[in-house]
């Protein structure tokens, strides 16, 4: 559903704000920075809360914080858990790596890893997760006194109460903007922990507000009955998406430093556009220039996977009839062909993840620029030779527009082979909420 304002202008002073990307593994950190994130974060499975996400590890984590110093990005380690006790010894370990590795800041959330983090890394600067719930500016304040540099804000304020924050403190404020919202207060969930015996505070989610329910009374065994239903099941406490696009105006006002993009689990055709999206954004906003929605930053962000989009509490609790859609789970419009490896005299190298056949439409993804649809008129192996159909781990020679670079993205609608390309979509229209909220 197109935006009621986009197009709108606003124009708005501010310093340019950072915009913070999720690295889950090595090639989405290559794929964030490639599309102009100015800091990533990203975590050792064993100590952050994305336990399923890649692992940065050892050499790892030391190659992943000098490739990105090297092309002037900044980056965050997770080390957000709330441990036990047989936790620490390993924690104390990683934290000598981290000292070796050199983060520009650790993200903590336990007030015990904050001492320990002073004590035995005293020159890496330390950020409070909003998994330590800070809602009030006693809170930020209390996290100022003892040293911390910035505190990332609970997803429950409201504008206004962070505009108080930023009044009364001086810390830095980071905040969320996009993606997947927890159902749970900042995240504190047991829902997982009793179904599946897996705990969300640990890192190891298994998303149980995200399934389908039904509700059944103890005497009439066997009988389900609906709760609020449509034909892909009963969605009772699964959230829409976190979407800040149209409003970052009014987060800079407010005194949010930096832009925070969720998502280490999500895939690299999910952070290209994303970020992106958000670079261009971001660059509107500071560019002195009254801020401007447009229609293909809305469109773009309907393109992967999402539930729907709202504003979450930014502007207060809205009705539910403001977020009104058919169930929230995934849609997704296009999808992932390959990445471009390398680019010669217009011909580009590039490593499959989907199947393409010769005559499909794609698009390039690329920073800065409007996407590009073309036709794949000619394919060619390693070897020269031609090809009509390739195949997801192959990788192909192919005739590209001017302007295809290393590392860009290719695309296309999603389509069932059998049809013609447009003619099935999966999730065409994803109706997204982009309705600005009552009184802007």
């Amino acid at each position: 559903m197109p935006s009621k304002s986009a197009g709108r202008e606003r124009c708005v002073e501010v310093k340019r704000p950072e915009l913070l990307a999720p690295a889950g593994d090595f090639e989405k950190l290559k794929t964030a920075i490639h599309y102009g994130a100015d800091a990533v974060f990203l975590g050792d499975s064993r100590f952050s809360l994305r336990g399923k996400a890649g692992n940065f590890r050892g050499e790892e984590l030391k190659t992943a914080v000098s490739y990105a110093h090297a092309r002037g990005v900044r980056v965050y380690a997770t080390v957000n858990i709330f441990p036990h006790n047989r936790d620490l010894p390993a924690i104390r370990e990683h934290i000598r790596l981290l000292r070796e590795a050199g983060p520009d800041a650790v993200i903590l959330s336990d007030p015990g890893l904050f001492m320990l983090f002073r004590r035995e890394a005293p020159g890496i600067d330390l950020h409070i997760s909003t998994q330590a719930n800070v809602t009030n500016v006693e809170s930020a304040l209390f996290w100022e006194e003892l040293g911390a540099r910035r505190v990332v804000l609970a997803r429950e304020l409201s504008l206004g109460e962070i505009r108080e924050i930023r009044e009364n403190t001086s810390i830095e404020l980071e905040a969320f903007v996009h993606g997947s919202l927890c159902i749970s207060y900042s995240g504190r969930c047991y829902i997982s922990s009793f179904l599946a015996s897996r705990s969300a505070n640990r890192g190891e989610c298994t998303n149980s507000c995200r399934w389908n329910y039904t509700l059944m009374e103890e005497k009439r065994p066997g009988e389900s009955l609906p709760v609020f239903e449509d034909d892909r099941g009963t969605y009772v406490m699964s959230s829409r998406d976190l979407c800040m696009v149209e409003h970052l105006p009014l987060l800079a006002e407010a005194g949010v430093s930096s832009f925070k993009i969720e998502g280490r689990m999500k895939g690299i055709n999910y952070v290209a556009g994303v970020v992106k999206t958000y670079r261009e954004a971001i660059d509107a906003l500071s560019s002195g220039r009254p801020y401007a929605v447009l229609q293909r930053w809305l469109r773009e962000l309907s393109r992967f996977s999402n539930r729907g989009y709202t504003t979450g509490m930014y502007f207060g609790r809205q009705p539910d009839s403001d977020y009104t859609f058919d169930g929230e789970s995934y849609r997704m419009s296009h999808e992932l062909v390959g990445v471009v490896l390398e680019v010669d005299k217009g011909v580009a190298c590039i490593g499959l993840r989907n199947r393409i056949d010769e005559g499909d439409m794609v698009e390039y993804l690329s920073p800065g620029i409007e996407e590009r649809l073309f036709r794949v008129e000619s394919m060619r192996d390693g070897e020269g030779a031609p090809l009509s159909i390739a195949r997801n781990g192959e990788v192909i020679l192919m005739p590209v527009p001017e302007g295809v670079r290393r590392n860009d993205l290719v695309r296309r609608e999603k389509v069932l082979r059998g049809t013609q390309q447009g003619e099935v979509q999966d999730s065409g229209d994803p109706r997204l909420c982009f309705s600005p909220p009552q009184g802007l």
